[in-house]
């Protein structure tokens, strides 16, 4: 017998739901201090995860933290969030992880919190990577580090650990991540998101609802200032995508993170320009 549920029109649209937010930015832009941005009763339904140790910007902030250190609290985090996934049979993201991570006490706190602010995802990768290199279907049949195999392993988790979260649909995630700038052979520049492993990169686009590049953009007044570059037909070439259809190309780092205009979907979507 399924357990799939349906939903009504009605039922759908009164639903409480959130954002899935990746915000990319050269080092210092000032990732770390949006939190600064949000309200004091915003805050105190705000977890940052720290995986930086990086918090100084935010250090005189009301802020709840978590400073998880492994790979394999990062996945009791994410199913803690984001609850079990039937799919996944017995493994992570199952009900009986769910159901174990659930019995901490700690874990089941994390009920509390509506905004996950994650420091950031280049870290997160990292961690990932660490624990990947240690797993048995890392290492060939003589022994030595099989690279495809580890690099495969860490993009299969980073998806599977996003998704989680992607799933949690009444809170709000925020991921910082490093931009980097990379320079061919020819001195044509790109951007991207700084990750372990190909597969991650290009597969974020596909599950996140909103990518913005947080960067200086200089204005008509020739005055540069902090902003949000959030439409991908951008001219600087900037990671960026908008599901939501509200934002603007530039959009204010004023802002609250939390309020993008993603988390309104009773307000009618703004035309692009």
């Amino acid at each position: 017998m399924t357990g799939m549920a349906l939903l009504t029109a009605a039922d759908r649209l009164a639903e409480t739901r959130g954002p899935k937010i990746l915000i990319a930015g050269e080092t210092a832009i000032g990732k770390t201090s949006l939190p600064k941005t949000l309200s004091s009763e915003l805050l105190k339904t705000t977890l940052l995860v720290d995986l930086e140790a990086g918090d100084l910007p935010v250090a005189g902030l009301a802020l709840a933290s978590a400073r998880p250190q492994t790979w394999l609290e990062l996945r009791d985090l994410a199913v803690a969030i984001g609850g079990p996934n039937p799919a996944y049979g017995k493994g992570a993201y199952s009900q009986a992880h769910y159901d174990s991570v659930i019995a901490n006490p700690v874990f089941a706190s994390l009920a509390r919190f509506n905004i996950i602010f994650v420091d950031s995802y280049t870290e997160l990768s990292r961690r990932c990577r660490t624990w990947a290199e240690q797993q048995p279907e890392s290492f060939n049949a003589y022994g030595k580090k099989d690279l495809r195999a580890v690099y495969g392993l860490i993009g299969r988790e980073l998806i599977s650990w996003t998704q989680a979260l992607q799933h949690a649909r009444a809170h709000t995630i925020i991921l910082t991540t490093i931009l980097e700038k990379i320079v061919d052979d020819h001195g044509v520049p790109t951007w991207q998101i700084q990750l372990e492993g190909q597969r991650t990169r290009r597969e974020l686009p596909a599950i996140l609802d909103v990518i913005v590049t947080m960067t200086w953009v200089t204005f008509k007044d020739g005055k540069a200032r902090r902003a949000f570059v959030c439409h991908p037909d951008n001219s600087w070439g900037f990671p960026a995508k908008d599901r939501s259809g509200r934002l603007d190309q530039i959009d204010s780092t004023k802002r609250p993170a939390k309020n993008i205009k993603t988390a309104t979907p009773s307000s009618p979507a703004s035309p692009r320009t």
